[in-house]
C-alpha cells in the first residue's frame, strides 16, 4: 500500500525551492514542509515497512520492501537532522559523506539509503521530477 501523502507535491516542491534558495534562513514551517514532502516522496517511490527514516522533529516514514516491522523500535532505522536530510534527498550530499561525518545515525542491516537517493533534483522546478 503506498504511503498516504499529507503534503501536496505542489506545496512540497514550492517549500523545497524556498529552502534551497534561502538555505539556513528558510522559515521553520517551510523547512518542515520540505522535509515532510521529501520523506513522503521516498516512501512513495520505495514503499514498504522494513526501514524507518526519522528527521526529528519534522517527521518519519517507513519505506523499502522487506521484513515488516510492527511494534517497538524498528530494527532498521535512520535518523538525521533537517539540513542533512534535505541535502541527501536532493543529491547535494552523498550517503557516505553524511555517515562519515556522523550527521546520519543508522542501525540495522537494511539501514542504508544510498541506492534510494536522491529523491528530488537540486532544482525542484526543473528537470523531470514528478
Amino acid at each position: 500500500m503506498p504511503a498516504r501523502r499529507r503534503i501536496s507535491p505542489t506545496d512540497g516542491k514550492a517549500a523545497l525551492a524556498e529552502c534551497l534558495a534561502l538555505g539556513e534562513g528558510a522559515p521553520r514551517a517551510v523547512v518542515a514542509t520540505a522535509v515532510r514532502y521529501l520523506l513522503e516522496e521516498l516512501a512513495a517511490r520505495h514503499p514498504g515497512r522494513s526501514v524507518e527514516v526519522r528527521v526529528p522533529p519534522f517527521g518519519a516514514v517507513q519505506c523499502i520492501e522487506g521484513p515488516v516491522h510492527r511494534r517497538g523500535t524498528p530494527p532498521n532505522t535512520i535518523e538525521t537532522d533537517a539540513a542533512t536530510w534535505l541535502a541527501l534527498a536532493t543529491g547535494s550530499l552523498t550517503w557516505e559523506a553524511a555517515v562519515d561525518s556522523g550527521d546520519v545515525r543508522h542501525s540495522g542491516i537494511r539501514a542504508d539509503l544510498r541506492a534510494f537517493l536522491p529523491v528530488a533534483p537540486p532544482n525542484p522546478h526543473g528537470g523531470s521530477h514528478a
